[in-house]
């Protein structure tokens, strides 16, 4: 099988270590990360430009997105960008599948259930409609791999296509959860 080029999502700030161990534990074995990195992008770019960078320099010969679901990365702008970017299928960036994983350091009180409105809405919205699967962290190279295969061959599935209808993030979000 070949490795998938893999774009993570994630809140830089809060969930940096689980990027890392991702990436340590997977990235190069099992696939290749094409994830932006602190500095890569200039914070002080128009919307717009910032925009067009990720889905132009990262996103574009990538196959699945995953997304690195910790207690804030629900209210990160660059998190819904990524994510509106990664599911749209356009000639120069087809579409990639899409895995919600939640870590350890998401809150709650059981791990069989989490709450709808502190994952990002986006994702929310695609696991609502069956395009995207949301899962708990694991180490587990076989489970990541099975995981990763399935959200690709599943992104262009005619009968299961992404919902990418909600207004993009103007700014980052506040608060304990978000509501439509």
């Amino acid at each position: 099988m070949d490795k998938h080029k893999v774009f993570i999502s994630y809140h830089h700030d809060n969930d940096q270590y689980y990027y890392n161990k991702l990436d340590a534990l997977f990235g190069g074995d099992f696939f290749v990360n094409r994830s932006v990195k602190d500095g890569d992008i200039d914070d002080n770019l128009k919307t717009d430009t910032i925009r067009q960078k990720i889905r132009d320099e990262y996103l574009s010969d990538t196959t699945v997105t995953i997304v690195l679901i910790g207690a804030e990365t629900w209210k990160r702008k660059y998190v819904d960008w990524e994510i509106s970017s990664s599911i749209r299928d356009t000639e120069k960036n087809p579409r990639s599948g899409l895995i919600g994983i939640i870590l350890p350091t998401y809150p709650r009180k059981d791990i069989q259930h989490y709450n709808k409105h502190t994952i990002p809405p986006r994702l929310a919205d695609n696991i609502d409609c069956k395009f995207a699967k949301i899962y708990n962290w694991t180490e587990n190279p076989v489970e990541l791999m099975k995981w990763i295969d399935d959200v690709f061959k599943n992104r262009n599935n005619p009968y299961c296509l992404p919902d990418n209808s909600r207004t993009m993030f103007g700014k980052n979000r506040t608060g304990m959860e978000w509501s439509d």
